[in-house]
């Protein structure tokens, strides 16, 4: 019979060896802990649409105090809750019909039925679904049924037909309609679809090719803007605040409908102000069109997005940028703007308006306008337009821009504007886009873009050249 061998005591350097060898990481993704993902939907949808919170701002609030979370969870809490205000008005009318008690539900469990539809509606299992909320037996099978009920939107009049299944006010679904005809179909499904994440190359510091290759170097897969000259597309899902190229101040994110806007201020001239600079994405942008050289004033009457303003140029490298807060109205305000009266070769106005063009970043928007709201809105416009022209010199160009789909907010208000200011003219948008540019993305000679064409954000933005030699304005 064989003895057996004692074995030896590990020796002091085996263990530690041990402790310096890595661990084997799990494969495939950790799953996610849907309890505590659906407590965070639950708390930031309630923000949004019961205490009337920005969705980014509620975002922000809720994943802040839920340090807990993991990355992927993070994420999954930002694209559930967004995804559900994309599709609000289309979950209700489809919830109500599912689910027996909707109506007489609880708020609470009202808005644990709506996530449920809205995940389905997003293409997840309705029976994996039912046991992640841990629904009850009759409301799970309620749940299945949910994408066929979509069948009786056929029941409804077209014009309530469209703007349910768009999940849009009444009064913005006719406009739509009024706009784009039977595209209105096709621009909605658009505007309710998730955005890319797109960013601007800062040419003071790095070029387009040159960026994208970095950020390669760093795991980022990118694809260049089909429209705009310096901007990215990034395919893989980062917080790109985290990259050290954006630490750097190699980009700024932006949207490739704004780099265009940006690119109708043209350069470089000496004087330019953006009128309406706010955090300053075009600021920058008009910044790096100068070289860093002239002076760019940049006026808002909110200090705290200009103080975003400074950080974000110190990042970037830019020096010509004055900032200059100004009053909102009265006598204080037209003092403020007398220093720059008649002395800019470009004025930017890149109006507030109802941001209709943006409801795929900012999908709760939609639920804060009415009718009044989009007159005030013109109404504003029409004012800013007026007081800003005064900065333009002869021979100099004011640009008017909003990031609106609707005509009341853009074509009607410099109509306006032309008829009150006739020693103003309209100038074709293609002189500075270039023709195969201005061809895809211009009407009536201004910036035209879409959601559904142009994969963009929906601008619209107009070159308005002051004539030298200056008619009276209209009384």
């Amino acid at each position: 019979m064989m003895k057996k061998r004692a074995l030896k005591p590990k020796r002091r350097d085996d263990r530690r060896e041990e402790r310096r060898a890595p661990r084997k990481k799990p494969s495939g993704p950790r799953p996610l802990r849907e309890d505590l993902v659906t407590q965070a939907c639950l708390e930031a949808y309630g923000a949004v649409r019961h205490e009337n919170r920005l969705a980014d701002r509620a975002l922000e609030f809720v994943l802040r105090n839920r340090s807990n979370l993991y990355s992927h969870e993070r994420r999954a809490v930002a694209e559930r809750v967004y995804a559900l205000l994309r599709r609000q008005r289309l979950v209700d009318f489809l919830a109500e019909r599912a689910f027996p008690r909707f109506a007489s539900a609880n708020t609470t469990r009202k808005d644990l039925l709506r996530l449920a539809a809205s995940r389905v509606l997003e293409g997840e299992p309705a029976g994996a679904v039912g046991d992640a909320l841990t629904l009850v037996s009759d409301e799970a099978v309620a749940l299945a049924r949910v994408p066929a009920l979509r069948s009786e939107l056929s029941s409804l009049p077209p014009g309530e037909r469209f703007a349910v299944e768009a999940s849009l006010p009444d009064f913005l679904a006719a406009r739509l309609r009024a706009e784009l005809g039977p595209e209105a179909v096709e621009a909605a499904a658009a505007m309710n679809q998730r955005a890319p994440l797109t960013v601007r190359a800062n040419a003071l510091k790095i070029t387009r090719d040159e960026l994208a290759q970095r950020l390669r170097r760093d795991g980022v897969e990118v694809k260049t803007t089909p429209l705009s000259p310096f901007g990215l597309h990034l395919e893989t899902r980062v917080n790109v605040y985290s990259l050290e190229a954006f630490k750097e101040g190699l980009f700024e994110v932006q949207d490739e409908g704004s780099q265009l806007l940006g690119m109708l201020v043209d350069g470089p001239p000496r004087t330019v102000v953006d009128a309406c600079a706010g955090a300053g994405g075009k600021t920058l942008q008009i910044a790096a069109q100068m070289k860093n050289r002239g002076d760019l004033y940049a006026l808002d009457v909110d200090e705290r997005r200009l103080g975003e303003l400074k950080l974000r140029a110190r990042r970037a490298g830019v020096h010509n940028v004055r900032v200059k807060p100004i009053p909102g109205e009265g006598p204080e305000a037209e003092t403020a703007l007398l220093p720059l009266k008649d002395a800019a070769e470009r004025v930017l106005v890149d109006a507030p308006c109802t941001g209709t063009g943006t409801f795929r970043r900012k999908p709760d928007a939609r639920y804060r306008l009415d009718e009044a709201s989009l007159a005030d809105h013109v109404q504003r416009q029409k004012q800013l337009l007026a007081r800003f022209a005064t900065m333009v010199k002869p021979g100099g160009r004011l640009v008017y821009g909003t990031c609106s789909l609707l005509r009341e907010e853009n074509e009607e208000v410099v109509k306006d504007f032309l008829f009150r200011h006739p020693h103003f003219e309209v100038l074709p948008a293609a002189q500075w886009l270039g023709p195969e540019l201005g061809q895809k993305c211009t009407v009536d000679g201004a910036l035209r873009l879409y959601p559904h064409r142009h994969n963009t954000d929906g601008f619209y933005g107009v070159v308005l050249g002051r004539k030298k030699q200056a008619s009276s304005p209209a009384s």
